[in-house]
């Protein structure tokens, strides 16, 4: 048995495929393009291990798809593929809407061409990555966003991601493609891109650089362990029905501030700096545009129907993270000179 994985090199991507071998031995098909977040790095734990075949493409290229499919005949596909920076995407819109956009029409098509040729169509699934920023931004005493709240994107990030759901799931009402789609909030947690809010603080904070927040930093979100997003993911493949969308939270609503000075703290217990507490260091830059306010996750559903819950409490993950940048050094400073996009950037397949 096979499963094929877009954007296993990714951040999420990754922790689900380290994650998905540790609990088995079927194998990973994992077609990455690896740009500048996709980081072989991350994989390092499965270098020789032929349970794991990577290869280097972008999920754009129909031919190839459609040749890993035929190849390897995988009874699911499981899409991280995107572009997630909003900041990124307000500088380079395009860059989202051809990964995101048309990336996912091309894996539909590709997959559902597939599907029509298997023996048991029914067994297989097409399940998609999204997140919780395709609703938009919530007011503050609101109900959490549930699996029929509007879309409402604010950045082109979200609407490129909305764009996708949308796409993923016509392709199951007008040709019946057995997909599912889960919309995470927030997450966290070890190899995560030192752009992103909680590995930005520990990179910046270690080197004694400022701790950039933007506005007033009373921006609210639902932050989700890594781990527990791809357990979360496995319930779905497991126990989804097909045409399903499952919010996947944490349920642990946070300001971005309260966030940060919890970072700090770690880092004072875990590594004092001489020059005083790492909060000294935070500084309130200009708001970002179209900054929501608040998001929050209602994961009632996926606790119901599919018995999911998350493990971990903020602290608990935060602390896990925190030590895990500590430890690994090295892939902050590989990852940041782009060292880790590794030998199969020119291309070709890596088992």
């Amino acid at each position: 048995m096979t499963i094929l994985v877009t954007g296993g090199a990714g951040f999420i991507g990754s922790n689900f495929v380290l994650e998905w071998l540790a609990g088995g031995d079927e194998t990973v098909v994992d077609l990455d393009a690896l740009s500048y977040a996709g980081n072989l790095d991350n994989l390092a734990a499965l270098d020789g291990d032929p349970r794991h075949v990577f290869v280097h493409g972008d999920i754009r290229d129909r031919a190839l798809v459609d040749s890993l499919l035929a190849t390897h005949r995988p009874r699911a596909v499981v899409h991280f593929a995107a572009e997630t920076h909003v900041d990124r995407s307000i500088a380079r819109p395009q860059d989202f809407l051809q990964a995101n956009v048309e990336g996912t029409f091309v894996l539909l098509e590709a997959a559902r061409a597939y599907w029509k040729t298997l023996a048991q169509p029914e067994a297989f699934r097409f399940h998609h990555v999204s997140t919780e920023e395709v609703y938009g931004s919530l007011a503050p005493d609101a109900p959490a966003f549930t699996e029929t709240h509007a879309y409402e994107p604010s950045s082109p990030y979200s609407a490129t991601k909305a764009a996708s759901d949308h796409l993923v799931n016509a392709w199951f009402r007008t040709y019946g493609l057995p997909v599912t789609t889960t919309n995470c909030s927030n997450n966290y947690g070890a190899f995560q891109f030192p752009e992103k809010l909680i590995p930005l603080m520990i990179v910046n904070a270690l080197a004694g650089q400022p701790l950039p927040i933007y506005g007033d930093g009373l921006q609210v979100r639902d932050w989700l362990y890594v781990g527990d997003h791809c357990s979360a993911i496995r319930a779905v493949l497991e126990r989804g029905r097909p045409g399903e969308t499952y919010n996947v939270g944490g349920w642990n609503e946070k300001p971005n501030l309260e966030v940060v000075r919890s970072v700090c703290a770690l880092l004072d217990e875990l590594r004092p700096d001489p020059a005083g507490p790492h909060a000294r260091l935070i500084t309130h830059v200009q708001d970002r545009p179209g900054h929501d306010r608040r998001y929050a996750i209602d994961a009632h559903r996926i606790e119901r129907e599919l018995g999911w819950r998350p493990s971990e409490t903020f602290e608990s993950g935060l602390r896990k993270t925190v030590a895990w940048y500590l430890e690994h050094a090295h892939w902050v400073e590989r990852v940041r000179s782009g060292a880790g996009r590794g030998p199969c950037a020119q291309g070709g397949e890596r088992a």
